[in-house]
Protein backbone atom coordinates (compact mmCIF):
# COMPACT_ATOMS: atom_id res chain seq x y z
CA UNK A 1 0.00 0.00 0.00
CA UNK A 2 1.12 3.57 -0.77
CA UNK A 3 0.71 6.69 1.74
CA UNK A 4 -2.83 7.42 1.48
CA UNK A 5 -3.24 3.46 3.04
CA UNK A 6 -0.56 3.74 5.41
CA UNK A 7 -1.66 6.49 7.01
CA UNK A 8 -5.61 5.53 7.12
CA UNK A 9 -4.09 2.33 8.60
CA UNK A 10 -2.74 3.41 11.55
CA UNK A 11 -6.05 4.45 13.13
CA UNK A 12 -5.74 7.78 14.47
CA UNK A 13 -3.19 6.79 16.55
CA UNK A 14 -0.28 9.69 15.90
CA UNK A 15 2.63 7.74 16.74
CA UNK A 16 1.82 5.04 14.77
CA UNK A 17 0.96 6.86 12.02
CA UNK A 18 4.03 8.75 12.24
CA UNK A 19 6.02 5.50 11.97
CA UNK A 20 3.67 3.88 9.80
CA UNK A 21 4.94 6.43 7.14
CA UNK A 22 8.46 7.10 7.13
CA UNK A 23 8.80 3.35 7.80
CA UNK A 24 10.16 2.65 4.09
CA UNK A 25 13.22 4.90 5.00
CA UNK A 26 14.05 3.05 8.39
CA UNK A 27 16.26 -0.39 7.38
CA UNK A 28 16.21 -3.99 9.53
CA UNK A 29 17.34 -2.65 12.51
CA UNK A 30 17.35 0.85 12.74
CA UNK A 31 13.68 0.45 13.94
CA UNK A 32 15.04 0.12 17.38
CA UNK A 33 16.10 3.38 17.82
CA UNK A 34 12.19 4.78 17.59
CA UNK A 35 10.71 5.10 20.71
CA UNK A 36 8.23 2.03 20.94
CA UNK A 37 4.68 3.29 19.62
CA UNK A 38 6.64 4.44 17.13
CA UNK A 39 8.71 0.95 16.58
CA UNK A 40 4.85 -0.20 16.28
CA UNK A 41 4.23 1.67 13.29
CA UNK A 42 7.10 0.67 11.40
CA UNK A 43 6.50 -3.17 12.48
CA UNK A 44 2.64 -2.46 11.42
CA UNK A 45 3.78 -0.97 7.98
CA UNK A 46 6.01 -4.07 6.92
CA UNK A 47 2.91 -6.24 8.32
CA UNK A 48 0.68 -4.86 5.91
CA UNK A 49 3.27 -5.03 2.58
CA UNK A 50 3.94 -8.56 3.46
CA UNK A 51 0.31 -9.38 3.48
CA UNK A 52 -0.18 -6.69 0.54
CA UNK A 53 2.31 -8.54 -1.46
CA UNK A 54 0.92 -11.78 -0.43
CA UNK A 55 -2.46 -11.47 -1.33
CA UNK A 56 -4.06 -13.26 -4.30
CA UNK A 57 -5.88 -10.21 -5.73
CA UNK A 58 -2.27 -8.05 -5.32
CA UNK A 59 -0.58 -10.76 -7.02
CA UNK A 60 -3.16 -10.90 -9.88
CA UNK A 61 -3.11 -7.06 -10.00
CA UNK A 62 0.66 -6.87 -10.63
CA UNK A 63 0.21 -9.04 -13.33
CA UNK A 64 -1.29 -6.07 -15.22
CA UNK A 65 1.89 -4.07 -14.87
CA UNK A 66 4.79 -7.03 -14.55
CA UNK A 67 5.53 -7.31 -18.57
CA UNK A 68 6.97 -3.50 -18.64
CA UNK A 69 7.80 -2.70 -15.17
CA UNK A 70 8.98 -6.41 -13.67
CA UNK A 71 9.59 -5.73 -10.19
CA UNK A 72 8.41 -2.43 -9.94
CA UNK A 73 5.23 -3.62 -10.56
CA UNK A 74 3.89 -4.15 -6.55
CA UNK A 75 4.95 0.05 -6.23
CA UNK A 76 2.47 0.95 -9.24
CA UNK A 77 -0.31 -1.38 -7.46
CA UNK A 78 0.04 -0.16 -4.32
CA UNK A 79 0.08 3.86 -5.83
CA UNK A 80 -3.45 2.27 -8.36
CA UNK A 81 -4.92 0.93 -4.46
CA UNK A 82 -4.66 4.64 -2.75
CA UNK A 83 -6.50 6.38 -5.79
CA UNK A 84 -9.84 3.75 -5.25
CA UNK A 85 -9.48 3.96 -1.46
CA UNK A 86 -9.44 7.78 -1.99
CA UNK A 87 -12.65 7.06 -3.83
CA UNK A 88 -14.49 4.84 -1.89
CA UNK A 89 -17.21 6.09 -0.03
CA UNK A 90 -17.30 3.48 2.65
CA UNK A 91 -14.05 5.21 3.65
CA UNK A 92 -14.15 8.71 2.53
CA UNK A 93 -16.16 11.54 1.59
CA UNK A 94 -14.49 14.48 -0.40
CA UNK A 95 -14.73 16.58 2.43
CA UNK A 96 -13.28 13.70 5.31
CA UNK A 97 -10.53 12.77 2.84
CA UNK A 98 -9.55 16.25 3.33
CA UNK A 99 -10.03 16.57 6.48
CA UNK A 100 -7.96 13.61 7.24
CA UNK A 101 -4.96 14.57 5.18
CA UNK A 102 -4.86 17.69 6.87
CA UNK A 103 -5.04 15.91 10.19
CA UNK A 104 -2.28 13.24 8.77
CA UNK A 105 0.10 16.50 7.92
CA UNK A 106 -0.45 18.33 11.08
CA UNK A 107 -0.06 15.44 13.07
CA UNK A 108 3.56 14.59 11.24
CA UNK A 109 4.50 17.63 11.64
CA UNK A 110 5.25 17.31 15.36
CA UNK A 111 7.39 14.06 14.81
CA UNK A 112 9.67 16.12 11.91
CA UNK A 113 12.31 15.34 14.41
CA UNK A 114 12.07 11.39 14.72
CA UNK A 115 11.74 11.42 11.25
CA UNK A 116 14.50 10.08 9.27
CA UNK A 117 15.96 12.84 6.89
CA UNK A 118 14.97 11.83 3.61
CA UNK A 119 11.37 11.60 4.78
CA UNK A 120 11.92 14.85 6.09
CA UNK A 121 13.05 16.30 2.75
CA UNK A 122 10.12 15.01 0.94
CA UNK A 123 7.61 15.53 3.36
CA UNK A 124 7.13 19.34 2.74
CA UNK A 125 5.97 18.64 -1.52
CA UNK A 126 3.93 15.38 0.45
CA UNK A 127 1.76 18.22 2.24
CA UNK A 128 2.13 21.39 -0.17
CA UNK A 129 1.23 19.21 -3.09
CA UNK A 130 -1.42 17.08 -0.99
CA UNK A 131 -0.29 13.90 -2.34
CA UNK A 132 -3.14 12.37 0.18
CA UNK A 133 -6.02 14.06 -1.15
CA UNK A 134 -4.93 13.82 -4.57
CA UNK A 135 -4.91 10.44 -4.79
CA UNK A 136 -8.20 10.77 -5.45
CA UNK A 137 -7.75 12.39 -8.95
CA UNK A 138 -6.20 10.51 -11.97
CA UNK A 139 -3.97 13.40 -12.28
CA UNK A 140 -2.82 12.89 -8.64
CA UNK A 141 -2.31 9.35 -9.91
CA UNK A 142 -0.09 10.04 -12.97
CA UNK A 143 2.37 12.39 -10.97
CA UNK A 144 2.69 9.55 -8.41
CA UNK A 145 3.68 6.99 -11.28
CA UNK A 146 5.85 9.49 -12.53
CA UNK A 147 7.56 9.63 -8.76
CA UNK A 148 7.79 5.96 -9.07
CA UNK A 149 9.62 6.48 -12.05
CA UNK A 150 11.82 8.94 -10.81
CA UNK A 151 13.03 7.04 -8.03
CA UNK A 152 13.27 4.31 -9.46
CA UNK A 153 16.78 2.59 -10.57
CA UNK A 154 16.13 1.45 -14.00
CA UNK A 155 12.89 2.97 -15.60
CA UNK A 156 12.07 5.84 -17.64
CA UNK A 157 8.82 5.70 -18.78
CA UNK A 158 5.46 6.34 -17.04
CA UNK A 159 2.88 6.98 -19.48
CA UNK A 160 3.06 2.85 -20.15
CA UNK A 161 2.15 2.47 -16.70
CA UNK A 162 -0.69 5.34 -16.41
CA UNK A 163 -2.44 4.15 -19.37
CA UNK A 164 -1.97 0.26 -18.60
CA UNK A 165 -3.80 2.18 -15.51
CA UNK A 166 -6.75 3.58 -17.15
CA UNK A 167 -6.95 0.92 -19.85
CA UNK A 168 -7.64 -1.79 -16.67
CA UNK A 169 -9.12 0.85 -14.51
CA UNK A 170 -12.13 -1.33 -13.41
CA UNK A 171 -10.00 -4.69 -13.07
CA UNK A 172 -8.05 -3.12 -10.65
CA UNK A 173 -10.92 -1.48 -8.91
CA UNK A 174 -12.19 -5.31 -8.42
CA UNK A 175 -8.84 -6.54 -7.36
CA UNK A 176 -8.82 -3.57 -4.62
CA UNK A 177 -12.35 -3.99 -3.49
CA UNK A 178 -11.28 -7.90 -3.22
CA UNK A 179 -8.43 -7.23 -1.07
CA UNK A 180 -8.74 -4.16 1.00
CA UNK A 181 -11.91 -5.47 3.44
CA UNK A 182 -9.34 -8.25 4.59
CA UNK A 183 -6.37 -5.89 4.58
CA UNK A 184 -8.43 -3.69 7.23
CA UNK A 185 -9.02 -6.10 9.62
CA UNK A 186 -5.59 -7.90 9.19
CA UNK A 187 -3.84 -4.25 10.41
CA UNK A 188 -6.53 -3.62 12.82
CA UNK A 189 -6.30 -6.90 14.52
CA UNK A 190 -2.04 -6.82 14.01
CA UNK A 191 -2.43 -3.30 15.72
CA UNK A 192 -4.14 -4.34 18.55
CA UNK A 193 -1.63 -7.71 19.69
CA UNK A 194 1.55 -5.71 18.87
Amino acid sequence: MNYLAHAYLSFNQPPILAGNLFSDFVKGKQVNQYPEEVQKGILLHRAIDSFTDEHAATREAKNIFKPHYRLYSAAFIDVSYDHFLANDWQQFTDDSLSEFSQQVYDSLDKYLDLCPEPFKRMFPYMKQQNWLYNYRNRSGIEKSFAGVVHRAAYLTDSQTAFKLFEDNYHKLQQYYADFFPALHQFAYHRLQNM
